[in-house]
């Protein structure tokens, strides 16, 4: 019976659990010469058809979390995105977004919207600098 109890106690630990972005390249406000890709890695897989990503300059005027915000709604062939090509499909606990060449230095906003497993919205955002 302790045994069951336990089980059950550690599996509702663990089926609540949301995942998390563990790793973010260029780390966050580091200043770098303009990257070729933006990498991400993640506490556990997360199903790409049901994720968003977005990299493009930081706007002037708004706080980070604004500036994602407005990031995650636009489209995916927005010309504001500094990400090119489409998303791999699948599973994947490291992503690699492609950037456009020649990054113009200034601050960039990496955002991100991704399902839990146990379906709840996971939403994140990082900076970084092209010098």
């Amino acid at each position: 019976m302790i045994r069951l109890l336990a089980l059950l106690l550690t599996s509702l630990g663990t089926a609540s659990a949301h995942t998390e972005v563990t790793v973010v390249s260029p780390t966050s406000a580091s200043a770098v010469s303009a990257p070729r890709a933006v990498q991400l890695s993640f506490a556990e897989p997360v199903n790409l058809r049901f994720a968003t990503f977005r990299v493009l300059p930081m706007p002037s005027g708004k706080t980070p979390a604004e500036a994602a915000k407005s990031a995650l709604a636009l489209r995916p062939d927005s010309l504001q995105l500094m990400n090119t090509g489409p998303l791999p499909s699948g599973m994947a606990a490291r992503l690699s977004l492609p950037l456009k060449p020649n990054l113009k230095a200034g601050p960039y906003l990496i955002a991100w919207a991704v399902l839990s497993e146990d379906g709840h919205p996971v939403r994140g955002h990082s900076l970084f600098r092209v010098r």
